[in-house]
């Protein structure tokens, strides 16, 4: 090695492209351009004096010396995301950055009254949201606090369930027009339904409901709640939507009343938070806010 240390840039764009499984994708990763993320990997195995990967083609196969350098790489992250987890549960300021991460449905429609209150109470904290319908991992600091509709797993984490909400199925006044207002479940089952890529489990859930439909009813699926409520209110058919978010909204009806036996759908929401980070003012601040406002 040509120093006592590795160059964690490096080690980083190492780690990142296993991890990810090509040079292109730890590059949109790291918001690097692909030839530097391949620089920084090829001065590391100059570095090292070993081949880290072997190259097929296109593709990336570790070598026996990477699959070794790989996890002491990645003992030496988690260490390094553990002591800025410290760091920043040591800050006693009320001022920087918190970010939040939160589905899509609820980055738009349920923190903004939030984090207009934070803002009165504490101008000096900065709010970054991270909409994902994917779980980010506080451990690896992908975001400071988590509004989840599963608990987390994770033992280091300080969960607090909120109480929730529910979901019901509706569509747009246009849609339903032309369908007909359905008297039984059995009456949907030529319906049109808007779902997300995995549609299995509401298809499931749907069943279970008295609505005998498969998953050729799903005739538009999306990885966005927020963009399959705008689905269902454009007309194109039937879907799953947070009361909140649906009641009152015109045009758009919910099925629930033509199906009195037609029951909600439940909806568990849970804050989690580092336990270190917990004991930062700013977050903690923010997490009791949320805690408070969501019940």
């Amino acid at each position: 090695m040509n120093s006592r240390y590795p160059d964690w840039n490096q080690l980083h764009a190492f780690l990142a492209t296993v991890e990810t499984g090509s040079l292109s994708a730890a590059a949109r990763e790291l918001g690097l351009t692909q030839p530097t993320v391949g620089r920084q990997v090829a001065a590391l195995e100059q570095d090292l004096g070993v081949l880290l990967f072997e190259r097929v083609g296109r593709s990336l196969s570790l070598t026996s010396a990477g699959r070794e350098l790989f996890e002491s790489a990645r003992s030496m992250s988690e260490a390094a995301n553990r002591l800025s987890i410290i760091a920043s549960g040591q800050s006693q300021s009320i001022e920087g950055l918190v970010r939040i991460t939160a589905s899509d449905v609820v980055a738009a429609y349920t923190l903004p009254p939030i984090l207009q209150r934070l803002h009165a109470e504490a101008p000096g904290i900065q709010v970054e949201i991270i909409a994902a319908n994917d779980i980010r991992d506080l451990m690896r600091r992908e975001a400071d606090i988590a509004i989840r509709h599963v608990p987390p797993e994770q033992p280091d984490l300080i969960a607090r369930r909120c109480r929730g909400t529910t979901a019901q199925l509706y569509g747009a006044t246009s849609y339903l027009d032309t369908l007909g207002r359905p008297s039984s479940g059995a009456d949907l089952a030529t319906a049109d339904f808007i779902g997300y890529s995995d549609s299995d489990g509401l298809v499931g859930e749907l069943n279970a409901r008295g609505i005998p439909i498969t998953r050729r009813n799903f005739r538009w699926t999306t990885g966005s709640v927020v963009t399959a409520w705008q689905m269902i209110r454009q007309g194109l058919g039937l879907g799953v939507m947070f009361r909140e978010v649906a009641e009152g909204v015109e045009g758009v009806e919910g099925v629930e009343p033509v199906l009195p036996d037609l029951p909600a759908f439940e909806v568990p929401i849970w804050l989690a938070v580092h336990r270190e980070l917990h004991t930062s003012r700013r977050i903690r601040m923010v997490f009791d806010l949320l805690a408070e406002t969501l019940g």
